[in-house]
């Protein structure tokens, strides 16, 4: 998801705000059938969720042009 300003000055002269957000609404993306353990001989770990994508992220970007 993205959120955009552009702000005009002077004849040529700009400034570009970009909000972007990745995984906005944070559900959960696990990674295939290795994200699960499924080691029977490790009983501490079986069953488990061991890797998933990253949580929401969000940067903020500006660009100025002239």
């Amino acid at each position: 998801m993205t959120l955009q300003k552009n702000l005009r000055f002077a004849d040529a002269k700009s400034l570009e705000f970009h909000l972007e957000s990745f995984n906005t609404f944070n559900h959960s993306q696990f990674y295939g059938p290795a994200s699960v353990d499924g080691q029977v001989e490790d009983t501490q770990n079986f069953g488990k969720i061991v890797s998933a994508a990253a949580p929401r992220l969000v940067q903020l970007a500006a660009k100025f042009s002239f």
